[in-house]
């Protein structure tokens, strides 16, 4: 009787680890941090102003950077833009527990001197107050997406 039972956890045992071996070595996706939009979120890691929502938009002759930049903090923050291929960084003041929208909501933070396309990524280094930074990778897009056309540059709107 003893061998029967052995024998029925056994079995009961391989049955468990064969149908959940699988997920024991695959990663999960839900545990896999994303940006759920156009853009990239900024690490916490840039300093107090929290960037969200990052990209670039083209125009014919000009390139603007949407995003938003959130101070949580009690004091006024100049956030630095630093993009690749670009002489001089961008400066961002955000008031004291205020945010900062740039692009779609707000005015336009021209990027003047950057040459990129649609579907290109650009390098931006994204830094506040004591933070650090990494580069992160920031995507490109145009006017093709029409809650995006207010976003795109235009002559005008870089003189």
């Amino acid at each position: 009787m003893n061998t029967r039972a052995l024998a029925s956890i056994a079995l009961g045992a391989a049955i468990i680890l064969g149908t959940t071996g699988c997920s024991m070595i695959s990663p999960q996706a839900t545990t896999i941090p994303y940006s759920a939009a156009e853009g990239v979120n900024v690490p916490n890691a840039s300093g107090p102003v929290l960037v969200r929502n990052a990209f670039f938009i083209t125009g014919e002759d000009a390139v603007n950077l949407v995003a938003v930049f959130i101070n949580d903090t009690a004091d006024d923050v100049t956030a630095t833009v630093a993009v690749d291929g670009v002489s001089a960084p961008l400066k961002v003041s955000v008031p004291a527990g205020e945010r900062a929208s740039y692009g779609v909501d707000g005015e336009h933070l021209d990027v003047p001197g950057l040459k990129t396309a649609a579907g290109d990524t650009v390098k931006v280094t994204f830094t506040s107050g004591d933070g650090t930074s990494e580069p992160v990778e920031v995507p490109v897009l145009d006017g093709t997406l029409t809650y995006l056309e207010e976003a795109v540059p235009t002559p005008s709107a870089t003189n």
